[in-house]
């Protein structure tokens, strides 16, 4: 069944709008008509299914009819990336919704590039593919900041799991003897860490060193590496769907 986000209070009877352009996905694309059923969760509310109760000239009016299934909290990781290209970007946050992370954030390093960053277009991406994936709920995405104000600011209780392309023992089993709570994972930009950003990050007492392995990985493709890893060591996998 099609499901879209709707940020709005989900109750019985509550009327819902969905935007113009998932008015237009719903009955221009996926040829909906009114009473035809359709499923909705907006993040807090859990999964509804809902009907179309209105098709208006401009969008249609929906119907939530009942809830079935209750909120699920993602796990408690967020991925941290340094700002890369477009395509890398976009790649990175549309896995690491599909992987489950809670929060997605954007990092300025010492060698980051400037880049022409559209963050409602990376909101639409990890939108879309919460959508698809069957979550309950949409990672934010952060605006970028710098690596030295975010390690400043940074609240020890969540430990920090640093892919250090300079080594480092294996990512599994470093994990698992690490324990579970509130994590993050560090991705570098291309290039990787400066050597005073590397020394800083292995001295810091939230910081978990661990390796991805024996290749050099595209940025993209280390978040990716990075949060199965975690995942298979920590995560929710053996979670029942």
């Amino acid at each position: 069944m099609i499901r879209i986000y709707i940020p709005q209070p989900l109750s019985p009877g509550a009327a819902l709008a969905p935007t113009l352009d998932q008015s237009r996905y719903l009955t221009q694309v996926m040829r909906l008509r009114a009473d035809d059923e359709l499923l909705v969760f907006n993040s807090h509310d859990g999964e509804w299914r809902c009907t179309i109760a209105e098709v208006l000239k401009k969008g249609v009016v929906l119907k939530a009819e009942e809830r079935v299934r209750d909120q699920i909290s993602p796990p408690d990781v967020h991925l941290l990336i340094a700002v890369v290209k477009k395509s890398a970007l976009e790649f990175a946050v549309e896995k690491a919704t599909e992987l489950g992370a809670a929060r997605i954030g954007l990092v300025q390093t010492a060698r980051t590039q400037p880049q022409h960053l559209r963050l409602d277009r990376l909101d639409a991406i990890a939108e879309e593919s919460a959508e698809q994936t069957g979550r309950m709920d949409v990672p934010p995405v952060d605006a970028p900041v710098k690596l030295d104000a975010l390690l400043d600011g940074w609240d020890p209780s969540r430990r920090l799991m640093f892919c250090d392309e300079t080594g480092g023992p294996p990512a599994i089993p470093t994990l698992r003897e690490a324990g579970e709570g509130p994590w993050a994972i560090l991705i570098g930009p291309e290039g990787g860490f400066t050597p005073e950003e590397g020394e800083r990050l292995r001295g810091l007492p939230f910081t978990t060193v661990v390796s991805l392995g024996p290749r050099i990985l595209r940025a993209d493709t280390a978040a990716t590496t990075a949060l199965t890893l975690w995942q298979a060591a920590i995560g929710d996998w053996e979670r029942e769907a």
